[in-house]
């Protein structure tokens, strides 16, 4: 039961650095000359990348842009919660309750990334051709996944009396 707590943990904190690098680096959309995310865009000038605001406009849409940066944030602030509630659980709650509330976050954190990088996919760069979705949009998806996978091992592990 210790290695599986210990793997547990561990899938926990690759989920949270996932979500923190998906939220943080500037990698969602890529050209040879752009590199996009949710928070700016950085353009290739000289040789120099140069920070710039993201373009507004009907292809930017601010309440998306919004509800992207805000899901991503709840995403890493449900995770880190969730580990933090984790430890407190083993060595606090009866078998049987011990691990509801971890699942809890780690399910909410799934959905929140979930959420980002769904309404990114949807409005953002619809109709660019030359470009691709950088490193960070596909942490963001690979975390939902991992999160999702945590969030179930949480609810199953519950039933567990050991």
């Amino acid at each position: 039961m210790l290695i599986l707590l210990a793997a547990i943990f561990a899938l926990h904190i690759l989920c949270i650095i996932l979500l923190l690098v998906a939220t943080i680096d500037n990698a969602w959309w890529m050209t040879d000359t752009i590199a996009t995310d949710v928070w700016a865009r950085w353009v290739l000038q000289n040789g120099v990348w140069n920070y710039t605001d993201l373009p507004t406009g009907p292809h930017y849409p601010q309440d998306y842009l919004q509800a992207v940066q805000a899901s991503s944030v709840l995403a890493c602030i449900f995770s880190i919660l969730g580990i933090f509630v984790f430890v407190a659980q083993l060595f606090t709650l009866d078998k049987g309750r011990r691990f509801t509330i971890s699942g809890i976050f780690q399910f909410l954190a799934c959905l929140c990334i979930m959420i980002a990088a769904s309404i990114y996919t949807d409005r953002f760069h619809i109709d660019e051709t030359n470009g691709w979705y950088g490193h960070s949009f596909i942490l963001a998806w690979i975390a939902f996944a991992l999160t999702f996978i945590s969030s179930i091992t949480y609810f199953v592990l519950r039933k567990k009396t050991a």
